[in-house]
């Protein structure tokens, strides 16, 4: 609490944990002081209310093992610096030439069903791994990290499931924090719209 709070929301990734993570300049007790309106901890800036509200986090966990696994995964994905020879490669098991048959059928063809952006994204990385960051911010389009030939590469792509996949400023601010991460880290930007 207090102007510690600045600071996390300046760095590039936020992970926390429900029922213990909060973050907030003034707690509820001053709020209680001032407007004599009752407010949580959780409520005022808990888990939720930065990852799917404010977009200070990147991801909400159910508790402190399932975070840490995300952030594993996370640095998993990551250059140890912007140097682009540190770019992390792992073998190349998944076929680059491999035959897609499931992408016929997962955009449909009229124009007006919506399907899922993140199944189309998984039939193309590597082995359908995505890890998504901001997963509950601004559904309406998807940030992630993936492989391609083993390579980290950063997907952005609208969601039609929600809001038919329409840019509004919680996604643009979204996509363009994503954007500029990877460019900073030198890692490429496979698109889908």
């Amino acid at each position: 609490a207090g102007g510690a709070v600045y600071s996390p929301a300046m760095t590039d990734f936020i992970f926390m944990v429900e029922g213990t993570s909060y973050m907030f300049v003034t707690g509820p007790e001053v709020v209680k002081t001032v407007t004599n309106e009752d407010v949580t901890k959780e409520d005022l800036g808990g888990s939720a209310v930065h990852s799917t509200r404010s977009g200070v986090s990147h991801g909400s966990f159910r508790n402190d093992v399932s975070a840490m696994r995300a952030v594993r995964r996370l640095l998993d994905f990551l250059p140890s610096s912007n140097d682009p020879t540190t770019l992390p490669e792992k073998p190349a098991t998944d076929p680059p030439d491999r035959l897609l048959p499931a992408l016929g059928s997962l955009v449909p063809d009229d124009p007006n069903t919506p399907y899922d952006m993140k199944d189309v994204m998984r039939e193309v990385v590597d082995h359908g791994d995505l890890f998504e960051i901001m997963p509950d911010m601004s559904k309406n389009i998807v940030t992630a990290f993936a492989r391609m030939e083993g390579r980290t590469v950063g997907v952005v792509g609208n969601n039609p499931t929600t809001l038919a996949g329409c840019l509004d400023i919680g996604a643009s601010a979204k996509a363009a924090r994503f954007v500029r991460f990877c460019d900073a880290f030198h890692i490429p930007l496979l698109t889908f719209v």
